[in-house]
């Protein structure tokens, strides 16, 4: 299993909110380009980069920020964030980004996104399918940011998809996001026996290096953190199994 760092990008700044809440930021005195060398020192392979302000508005917000991340090299960009349009994916990828990641719009427009799918391919494509648990335990997505949805189960939604067509999906339960209250293995253990075909990405919930090993017990194929790493709650030597790209210890 892989891990994924996060950097959540609001107005230019690093920031990790609490269930999704714009009113609950946390803000971190990190540039964003320091976060990504210092990940990329740990080892790691990719940086999932989400433009909040553009998940909010519905359109990419912090473009030139986020193309300057990307010519740095020596780690991949997987972004989301209002990403809605053919054209913003086009950008995107134009800058440097290897993998845009789409959520609203893969549960409002699935036949516009099996069309993106089709022209870019599914592994420049990841399905952002964000759940809340409703009161029989069943994950029903919500789109916008988080604040509309809850017609729609997790399920139903990838049954719009034709087998073989979607790659990757990342997953996140919204009230495990920034709680560092462990990730619902439970939902992660559902999704690889109901779609294995699917390389899930799990967020959500990730607090020591402990749900790391549960996460990847479980198959997914990838972990995204964010505010456990910002905080330096794992040790390097903790997270060196997960980041192909670490140096051994001397």
């Amino acid at each position: 299993m892989l891990l994924i760092p996060a950097i959540d990008l609001r107005q230019g700044r690093c920031v990790r909110l609490f269930q999704g809440d714009f009113e609950a930021e946390t803000r971190y005195p990190y540039e964003p380009a320091e976060l990504l060398e210092h990940y990329r020192s740990l080892g790691a392979l990719w940086l999932h980069v989400v433009d909040l302000d553009g998940a909010r508005e519905g359109a990419p917000a912090n473009r030139e920020l986020i193309a300057a991340l990307a010519a740095r090299g020596g780690v991949r960009l997987q972004v989301g964030g209002g990403i809605r349009r053919r054209e913003a994916i086009e950008e995107l990828l134009s800058a440097g980004v290897e993998r845009v990641v789409i959520g609203s719009a893969a549960v409002e427009s699935p036949g516009d996104v099996l069309e993106w799918i089709g022209r870019f391919g599914p592994e420049r494509l990841c399905l952002a399918l964000d759940v809340r648990l409703d009161g029989q335990g069943e994950p029903q997505v919500r789109t916008r940011g988080w604040r509309e949805g809850g017609a729609q189960s997790l399920w139903d939604v990838l049954a719009l998809y034709p087998p073989g067509s979607v790659r990757h999906v990342l997953c996140t339960d919204i009230e495990r996001d920034g709680a560092l209250a462990g990730p619902n293995c439970g939902l992660y253990s559902a999704a690889v026996a109901r779609f294995p075909d699917i390389a899930w990405q799990a967020s959500g919930g990730v607090r020591e290096a402990g749900d790391l090993k549960t996460l990847a017990e479980v198959g997914v194929a990838a972990a995204v953190s964010g505010k456990a790493l910002l905080e330096r709650r794992i040790s390097p030597e903790e997270l060196r199994p997960f980041l192909p790209d670490a140096s051994s210890p001397a």
